[in-house]
């Protein structure tokens, strides 16, 4: 996809790997970018191409809204997600359910409301949906498994769509990071990439217009072993 001159929407922009994504894409010569948050006043504005949008994606009537007003978007960029659910022997029901409506439901309805305004723009060949999800969409992890199983079906779902949009003119890609060092795993000790460095690879991976995006050392490590064996990938997830 041409990165100079997109209008890019961003959810889950107000800190972490959104707010570094933000960063990137003016970086890169977006020419808007929508900065979307459940309280758009959390959003740091610093940049004049920089919109900042009210969006929960577990909510239909924030997600309408939001399209309404982002009527323009030729990037779709889902990185909001939750992480409640643990162990699946453990988590609570209501943890998975948790996961699984803002990982899953809210991810793919914001998608649907985002379909026309995308289908506009990629008339001329430039609409592109990217679902930030994780290595652990590919294989889960003991510690994680309830998680793991929000982000694998929302790569199913992605996979879904690749095919179902394409006559829409409509890219659909994935970027699947290796641990990255934002509040969501912070109280995990294991070795984590910067959300700048994970954000560079994203936007990266969208210029060369990559399906499975692997931003970061550890996902392309990662990703590598997944191409060649899908059953090894497994096992190096295991035993965690």
């Amino acid at each position: 996809m041409k990165m100079q001159g997109s209008v890019a929407l961003v959810t889950g922009a107000n800190r972490g790997l959104g707010q570094a994504l933000v960063a990137e894409l003016l970086q890169a010569g977006a020419a808007k970018v929508y900065a979307a948050a459940r309280d758009e006043k959390k959003l740091s504005v610093r940049d004049r191409r920089v919109v900042p949008l009210a969006l929960d994606i577990t909510k239909p009537e924030s997600i309408a809204a939001a399209a309404r007003t982002a009527n323009d978007v030729t990037l779709l960029l889902n990185n909001a997600g939750v992480l409640t659910a643990y162990n699946v022997l453990t988590a609570s029901q209501a943890d998975l359910d948790a996961d699984f409506r803002t990982n899953v439901y809210g991810t793919l309805n914001v998608i649907k409301a985002f379909i026309p305004v995308l289908e506009g723009s990629g008339a001329n060949g430039a609409a592109t949906i990217v679902n930030v999800l994780s290595l652990l969409s590919l294989a889960s992890m003991p510690a994680l498994g309830g998680y793991a199983a929000s982000k694998a079906a929302a790569y199913s779902i992605t996979l879904a769509l690749r095919a179902e949009l394409k006559a829409k003119r409509i890219d659909v890609l994935v970027a699947l990071p290796g641990p990255t060092d934002t509040d969501m795993v912070k109280h995990l000790p294991i070795p984590k990439t910067s959300p700048g460095d994970t954000a560079k690879g994203i936007v990266a991976g969208i210029a060369r217009g990559d399906e499975e995006i692997f931003p970061d050392p550890r996902a392309q490590q990662l990703g590598a072993l997944w191409n060649e064996s899908h059953k090894e990938y497994e096992r190096a997830f295991a035993s965690f």
